[in-house]
C-alpha cells in the first residue's frame, strides 16, 4: 500500500489529478460552513436539535446523501441532490420520449445537449427547494431570522439565490473533477460529506462507552461495543462483495475468413451486476416513505389534541366517530415510524419494487442482443435476437432478486440495531443504508481508477502486482 502511494506521486499526470481532486473537495468543505445571510445559526441549531419529528428525520436523511446540511442552513445546504435528481429525471425521460432517446444515441454531441438540459432543470429545482426552505425558516416562531431582516425582500432574495448558487457551485466542482481530476465528481462530493461525520460518530461512541460489566442501558458495554465493531466489519465486507458481484454470461465471437486468414473466434463474457440498481432503490424507497412519516406526525398531533380536549372538558363523552378516527390515527402514527414492524415491511417491499423498476430502466436486453448480433457475437446455445434478449432478461430478473434482498437487509440494519441496542441512529447509519453503500461503491471506484492509472505505466497497484508481476488487480466479481 505504501509503495503504491509512492508510485502515485511518481507519475506526474496521476499526481496532478489526485491533488486537483483533493483541492476541489477542500473548496467544497469550506463552502459547507459558509452561513446564509440573515439566518441566526445558533438558534437554528437549537431548533433543529429539538425537531424529533418529521422535519428532523427529513433533514438528517437529506444530509446523508446530498452532501449538504440544512440543519445549519449554509451556502451548500441543498447539497448536490438537485443536480442528481435532474439527471435521474432526464435519464427516465430518455426511455419514454423519442426526442431524448435520439439525442442519447447520437453519442457525445447528444449527451452534451442532455447535460445542458440537466443544468437548466437543476436551477429550477434549486429555486423551488430554496423557496420552501427559506419560507420555513422565515415562518418559524423560534426567531431563526434576525429581526432587522425578517419580512424583507432582501432576506428572501439572498436566501434563494445563495442556496441556488451553492448547488450550482457544487455541480461545477463535480464537473471539474470529472474533467481534470480522478472522475466521478458528484459521488466523491457526497462521499466526502458522509465521511466527514465519522469523527462525530466515533466521539459519540467514545463518550457513551463504559468498559465495565453490567453497564447502564443507555451506555455501550464491552459486548455492545464488540458487536458494533463486528457488525461494521461484516456489513462493509458484504457491501464490497455485493457491489463487485457479477454474473458472467459467456459470449462467443463468430469467425470470419478473409483470404487465408481467420479473424474472430475469441471467447469473452458479458458481466451482469448483481446489484445493478446500486443505491437508487434505497433512495427512492426512503424518499417515498417520508410522506407517511410526515403524515403520521400530523395524525399523532391530531389524536393527542382530540383526546386532551375531551379529557379536560369531561362534560361530554367522546363521540364514537371521533373515537374511531383517534384510534386509527394513533395506530397509523405508531406503525409508521422508523423501526416499527409495518414500516420496515413496507420499506423492504418498496426496495424490491424500485430495484426491479430501476433495473428495467437501466438494463435493455433488446439493445444488448442487437449489439451482439451486429458485432458478430452470440451466446453459446442461443440464437441471436429475441431469444438472446429473453435469456438476458430472465437472468437479470433472478440476480436482481438476490441483489434487492441484500439491499433490503442493508437498509433495515441501522434502524433495527438502533432500536434493539439503544444506539443513536446517527451512529448506526454507518452500519448500513444509503450512507454505507454510497461510501463503499465510490471508494471502490476511486481505488479502481488509481489502480488503472498505475497499471497503465507498469507500476504495482494497490490490490495486486502490476503487468510485470504477471497479475492484474484483485478487485473482481463473482467467479473472478
Amino acid at each position: 500500500m505504501l509503495r503504491a502511494l509512492i508510485n502515485i506521486f511518481k507519475i506526474a499526470d496521476l499526481r496532478n489529478k489526485l491533488l486537483f481532486t483533493m483541492g476541489m473537495l477542500v473548496i467544497y468543505r469550506i463552502g459547507f460552513w459558509i452561513p446564509l445571510p440573515g439566518v441566526n445559526q445558533a438558534e437554528l441549531t437549537k431548533h433543529m436539535e429539538t425537531q424529533s419529528g418529521a422535519l428532523g428525520e427529513i433533514a438528517k436523511f437529506v444530509g446523508i446523501f446530498t452532501g449538504g446540511n440544512l440543519q445549519q442552513s449554509t451556502l451548500f445546504g441543498l447539497g448536490i441532490m438537485p443536480y442528481i435528481s435532474a439527471a435521474i429525471i432526464f435519464q427516465l425521460l430518455a426511455t419514454v420520449l423519442p426526442s431524448l432517446e435520439r439525442l442519447r444515441k447520437e453519442g457525445a454531441a447528444g449527451q452534451q445537449k442532455i447535460q445542458e438540459y440537466t443544468r437548466y432543470a437543476t436551477v429550477g429545482l434549486c429555486i423551488i427547494q430554496a423557496f420552501v426552505w427559506v419560507g420555513y425558516v422565515h415562518g418559524s416562531p423560534d426567531n431563526l431570522v434576525y429581526p432587522e431582516l425578517r419580512g424583507t425582500a432582501l432576506f428572501w432574495l439572498s436566501g434563494i439565490v445563495g442556496l441556488t448558487a451553492g448547488t450550482i457551485i457544487m455541480m461545477w466542482l463535480g464537473e471539474q473533477i470529472d474533467k481534470y481530476g480522478i472522475g466521478n465528481g458528484a459521488s466523491l462530493i457526497i462521499t466526502a460529506g458522509i465521511l466527514s461525520s465519522i469523527p462525530s460518530a466515533i466521539g459519540w461512541v467514545a463518550k457513551n462507552t463504559e468498559m465495565v460489566a453490567g453497564a447502564a442501558d443507555d451506555k455501550l458495554g464491552p459486548l455492545k461495543l464488540l458487536f458494533l465493531i463486528g457488525s461494521f466489519v461484516f456489513v462493509t465486507g458484504g457491501c464490497v462483495l455485493i457491489t463487485q458481484g457479477q454474473r458472467r454470461i459467456p459470449v462467443q465471437q463468430a469467425k470470419h475468413t478473409r483470404g487465408r486468414r481467420v479473424y474472430g473466434g475469441q471467447r469473452s463474457y458479458l458481466p451482469l451486476r448483481v446489484n445493478h440498481g446500486g443505491v437508487m432503490p434505497i433512495i427512492f424507497a426512503s424518499s417515498l416513505l417520508m410522506i407517511p412519516i410526515m403524515g403520521s406526525k400530523w395524525f399523532s398531533s391530531f389524536a393527542q389534541n382530540a383526546t386532551a380536549k375531551y379529557g379536560v372538558e369531561g362534560s361530554d363523552p367522546m363521540p364514537l366517530w371521533t373515537k374511531m378516527w383517534t384510534s386509527s390515527f394513533s395506530w397509523f402514527s405508531d406503525n409508521f415510524q422508523m423501526g416499527a414492524y409495518l414500516y420496515e415491511i413496507i420499506y423492504i417491499l418498496l426496495i424490491y419494487f424500485f430495484a426491479y423498476f430501476w433495473t428495467t430502466v437501466q438494463f435493455q436486453p433488446r439493445e444488448i442482443s442487437i449489439n451482439l448480433r451486429d458485432n458478430g457475437s452470440f451466446i453459446p446455445g442461443l440464437r441471436p435476437g429475441p431469444r438472446t434478449a429473453e435469456y438476458l432478461e430472465r437472468v437479470m430478473e433472478r440476480i436482481t432478486y438476490v441483489g434487492a434482498g441484500f439491499l433490503a437487509i442493508i437498509a433495515v440494519v441501522p434502524s433495527v440495531i438502533s432500536g434493539a441496542l439503544g444506539i443513536d441512529l446517527f451512529v448506526t447509519s454507518f452500519l448500513g443504508g444509503t450512507a454505507l453503500l454510497i461510501s463503499v461503491s465510490v471508494i471502490l471506484d476511486f481505488v479502481q481508477r488509481l489502480e488503472a492509472g498505475l497499471l497503465m505505466r507498469n507500476y504495482q497497484g494497490f490490490l495486486g502486482e502490476g503487468p510485470g508481476g504477471g497479475k492484474g488487480p484483485r478487485i473482481r466479481g463473482a467467479r473472478g
